[in-house]
């Protein structure tokens, strides 16, 4: 088979063993056609990786059996997995009423909810790679490529990097663009008894949910898996004190009968998109690229796109498309990024049974302000205007089956179905 970008890769990097970078060294393993090309696994074994129970969505399904070749069932297993068919809404909006947010066809697509420190093992053994365990210093392009600097040990050159390294230190208005109309920027992370028994012969096959719970100081979610269940309680630092966080969330934790728990981690974090997610010889990918609060579990589905969509063009276009191919994925990626963003904030502008100082800021303060965040001078993209498009068919009285299929980051039943739960 001709694959006519497959000469210009032909040494490749994975810098980073979370999940993004899991999967796009998975990725590669099985998408490049020639067997000689060489593909380095980077990590510093001494940074942990936070076992953070998590959501997706239904596409990690089918791509998890395409990568590592076992049946959907020990895959769930192995990851700890329940199916996750939604999100449940606890206390948010107007109506002050709990509704579910479920994937289409309802009640048949689902999604997994994983342990994200089992699924990097998973990946890891349909990878074939090198593995270095080493600190990265730097990586840089160069001419033809990218460099990796290392600490103890010589540079390496490469056709194309995948830089997983996580949260940029500090944003700067150059490279980044501020998601300022999501309310939150803290998550305390807690491990949980399970709630739900594995299965000896076979997969849970009971119907889960991803719980998110409005509470005083901001939102709570609950992933349940076979080994425990996770609780994190999201937040804003600038609002909140971490005590008066920790004091609501034993209330909360009580309330659900839950008499024991282990701290995992408090962990603050930006909402962002990197003006440059790729450039030719670098991409960054999962929390480097750009990061929003995990309500809609965002998170592993952008790193999918993003994985497969810098892969496809590298390998189906030969390499003197590159510099003009640039633009259009970026474009692209910070389109979809804004566009999930503007539907995960739009979840707080009816606000939520707590007339609390969060609450009030989130719908009053934060969510005012996206018209001016994403406008398309700013951003270069017009995720605002599908944004409106999409409120705009909301409020229509008959909606056209031409179009059905609309989206704005999210399809057009997800903000159905959130429009009606939340009041709006």
């Amino acid at each position: 088979m001709n694959v006519p970008g497959s000469n210009s890769l032909k040494r490749i990097a994975v810098v980073g063993r979370g999940t993004a970078g899991a999967l796009a060294a998975a990725s590669v393993t099985r998408l490049h056609p020639d067997s000689d090309h060489e593909l380095h696994h980077i990590y510093d074994s001494r940074i942990p990786v936070i076992g953070v129970g998590e959501g997706s969505w239904p596409t990690l399904v089918p791509q998890l059996q395409q990568l590592t070749g076992l049946p959907h069932e020990a895959i769930q297993q192995r990851l700890n997995g329940t199916r996750k068919y939604g999100v449940s809404f606890e206390g948010w909006g107007r109506r002050d009423r709990d509704f579910i947010h479920y994937f289409a066809p309802q009640e048949v697509s689902y999604a997994y909810h994983l342990s994200a420190d089992v699924m990097g093992d998973l990946l890891q053994e349909s990878t074939r790679a090198q593995h270095i365990d080493a600190k990265v210093i730097a990586i840089s392009r160069v001419e033809g490529g990218a460099q990796v600097t290392f600490e103890g040990r010589a540079p390496e050159r490469y056709d194309l990097v995948f830089d997983a390294r996580g949260f940029p230190r500090e944003q700067q208005a150059d490279e980044h663009i501020e998601i300022p109309f999501i309310p939150t920027n803290t998550a305390v992370i807690r491990r949980c008894p399970a709630i739900i028994e594995a299965e000896r012969d076979g997969p849970v096959l009971e119907h889960t949910y991803t719980r998110a719970i409005a509470r005083p100081h901001g939102w709570v979610f609950v992933i349940p898996l076979t080994v425990h269940t996770s609780y994190g309680y999201i937040f804003n630092r600038d609002l909140s004190s971490l005590a008066d966080v920790e004091s609501d969330f034993d209330a909360l934790l009580e309330s659900d009968g839950v008499g024991e728990f282990e701290q995992r981690a408090v962990i603050p974090f930006p909402n962002f998109v990197h003006r440059q997610i790729y450039d030719g010889a670098v991409v960054r990918i999962g929390n480097a690229a750009a990061f929003m609060e995990p309500l809609e579990a965002t998170a592993i589905g952008f790193a999918q796109m993003e994985v497969g969509m810098v892969l496809h063009m590298r390998l189906n276009r030969s390499a003197e498309h590159i510099e003009r191919d640039v633009p259009v994925i970026n474009r692209f990626l910070v389109n979809n990024v804004l566009s999930n963003g503007l539907f995960v904030g739009w979840h707080y502008c009816c606000g939520s049974r707590y007339d609390s100082p969060f609450w009030r800021h989130a719908r009053d303060e934060a969510w005012p302000r996206y018209r001016q965040a994403v406008s398309p001078e700013v951003v270069g993209c017009s995720a605002l205007q599908k944004f409106d498009d999409m409120i705009e068919l909301m409020n229509q009285q008959y909606i056209d089956k031409a179009d059905w299929e609309r989206r704005c980051g999210f399809p057009l039943t997800s903000y159905a179905q959130m429009a009606q739960g939340l009041g709006c």
